[in-house]
Parts: structure tokens; C-alpha cells; sequence
């Protein structure tokens, strides 16, 4: 049996844990999470599931919400792609935060793992750079 590939979605539920963990007190609760992402509880729920099963997360039964080592690395992972994509199309393009934000959500989704990697390394030495010379 293969190991189910994560998706834009199951990335955008890590993205929300670890946000949601950073302003918190280390774990959330399903409402903090179906809250931030405006979804309905029993979605979070069901994504969750998928997640545990993934070993990306732990649950208390019927309680909090933990990133394991690997969920870990996954959320911030996809949180570095998108700030480095909302940052330049923010500061770079004009683009105002709000539009940049779901702009950069989706983005980090449309293009392939590897492409994206390379473009974010090349973004954030772009913007590493372009501070430097200021």
C-alpha cells in the first residue's frame, strides 16, 4: 500500500496549526483551526483523521491538536514558501497584503515541490540582496 500524497488542502490545515501554535499555547482545539481556515468543524475533523494517519499530527481524544517532528517540518516549509511569496509580491509588485496573501496560498499550491523550492530560494536571496543595497 502507497502512502497518500498530501494535498494543497491537508498543507493549508498544517500551515493553520502551526500559525494557530505559534500565537497559542503550543497545541489548538478544532474550533481554533475550523475558525482560522472558516470551515466547518466536522471538516477539520475528517482532515485530521487523514493527517494522524499521515503521522503529521496528534490528537488527543477529543482534545487538542499537535504537529509531530514531521508535521513540523512540513508546515514550516509550506509557511517559508508562502511568506517568501507574499513578501515579494508585497514589497516587489505593489501588490496590496490582503490580495497578496490569497495570491501567495495559491501559488505555493499551482507549481510543483521542486520548482517552487528553487523558486523560493532564488526569491529569498533576491530580497536578501535587494535589502542589502538599500
Amino acid at each position: 500500500m502507497t502512502e497518500p500524497s498530501i494535498t494543497a488542502a491537508m498543507e493549508d490545515y498544517l500551515e493553520a496549526i502551526l500559525s494557530l501554535m505559534a500565537s497559542g499555547e503550543g497545541s489548538v482545539r478544532v474550533t481554533d483551526i475550523a475558525e482560522k481556515l472558516s470551515i466547518a468543524k466536522p471538516s477539520v475533523t475528517q482532515a485530521l483523521g487523514v493527517l494522524k494517519e499521515m503521522g503529521l499530527v496528534e490528537q488527543e481524544r477529543y482534545g487538542r491538536v499537535y504537529l509531530t517532528v514531521e508535521g513540523m517540518k512540513t508546515a514550516r516549509s509550506v509557511s517559508q514558501r508562502h511568506r517568501v511569496l507574499r513578501e515579494f509580491l508585497v514589497e516587489v509588485l505593489g501588490v496590496d497584503p490582503a490580495t497578496a496573501d490569497k495570491d501567495a496560498c495559491q501559488m505555493e499550491h499551482a507549481v510543483s515541490p521542486a520548482t517552487m523550492e528553487r523558486l523560493v530560494r532564488w526569491l529569498r536571496d533576491w530580497l536578501e540582496n535587494s535589502r542589502d543595497e538599500q
